[in-house]
């Protein structure tokens, strides 16, 4: 007989409830050993139950390790992002320069060929105000370099706040389930369950 479509919505008997969640939760963390040793992946599996227990399974390592390593990735990818932006700002800076720096050597060649007699006021004017707007957009062009710096570290730190709280909850609940239950007082390591409690 076939298997009736489930429903994707909350159990509402707790017996049920509490039986749904450990099959799928075992199936689950077998799944995630089973793509561990099939494909060579590096795998961190976090579960909270209903009422904040926490099961756990990392491969190759710890799951302070695998945290680290994420954090790390993310952080790469983050300056890798704003590396690429700084060199495209970079080369837009350059680029005015070089159009201020075309500016003043026409003024020049203009003053040195014809007499700087012959050079009407309104031209000096002219020249003055062009090296005016050019001054304001180097200095603009900084500015946003500035800001968009500043915006980025504070990114990183709330990257950075975010993961930490992750971690200290973490801990606190393992802390608390420690006081609770005298069995779990001599785990070698706070974030980390033993690989072999899910074999299969």
């Amino acid at each position: 007989m076939a298997r009736g479509k489930v429903q994707m919505r909350r159990i509402e008997n707790p017996v049920h409830r509490q039986v749904t969640f450990c099959k799928r939760r075992s199936g689950l963390l077998k799944k995630a050993k089973e793509l561990a040793v099939l494909c060579d992946a590096e795998v961190g599996l976090v579960i909270f139950s209903a009422h904040g227990k926490l099961y756990e399974l990392s491969t190759n390592g710890s799951m302070q390790g695998l945290i680290d390593k994420y954090m790390k990735s993310s952080r790469c990818h983050v300056e890798e992002q704003a590396d690429e932006k700084q060199v495209l700002e970079s080369k837009m800076e350059v680029n005015m320069l070089k159009n201020e720096i075309d500016v003043l050597q026409k003024g020049l060649r203009y003053m040195f060929q014809g007499g700087a007699g012959r050079m009407s006021l309104d031209e000096l004017r002219i020249l003055e105000n062009n090296l005016e707007v050019w001054m304001y957009h180097v200095r603009s062009a900084k500015m946003d370099i500035m800001s968009q710096e500043i915006q980025l570290l504070k990114n990183k730190e709330g990257i950075l706040k975010a993961a930490n709280k992750c971690l200290q909850e973490q801990m606190e609940m393992q802390y608390i389930a420690a006081d609770t239950d005298p069995t779990m007082t001599n785990i070698p390591y706070p974030l980390t369950v033993q690989n072999e409690i899910y074999q299969y």
